[in-house]
């Protein structure tokens, strides 16, 4: 199923303005519609704001739609997540797993993107939203 963001959906980004990944998400989400508002002060303290343990934590964090984006999450899951509208905090792609929007290369590792359904949740309270396992759907344009 596609999902379509409206033109409206504006993304906040905050990233260290050094980091060449979240330069690259920033372009997948351009080349999937959202626009893009970035913000080079590094994301630690957007990530406490918005309720996002360390446990889930990766190099930045955005801010679409009233959910938080934590990491490298795929544009189509973040469409689905506006589409659907789930009580949740928003969706995290913990660390930096290759292959995922931003860190492609030739090494291509499984990840799962995580629904964060309360402030504050661990990892492991977190639900599996999407699932990302063979090459063929880690690498995805």
């Amino acid at each position: 199923m596609v999902f379509s963001a409206s033109a409206s959906e504006t993304v906040e980004v905050y990233k260290s303005p050094t980091c060449g990944c979240c330069s690259k998400w920033v372009d997948h989400l351009k080349d999937h519609g959202f626009k893009v508002n970035e913000h080079d002060v590094g994301n630690k303290e957007a990530r406490a704001r918005a309720g996002i343990s360390p446990s889930l934590g990766s190099c930045h964090t955005a801010l679409v739609g009233g959910y938080a984006i934590e990491g490298h999450v795929p544009a189509r899951d973040i469409k689905r997540l506006l589409s659907e509208q789930p009580k949740a905090v928003g969706l995290a792609v913990p660390d930096m797993p290759h292959g995922s929007p931003g860190m492609e290369g030739k090494r291509n590792d499984p990840y799962d993107v995580l629904l964060v359904k309360q402030k504050g949740d661990q990892r492991r309270d977190a639900s599996i939203y999407s699932t990302y396992n063979t090459p063929e759907q880690i690498r995805f344009k």
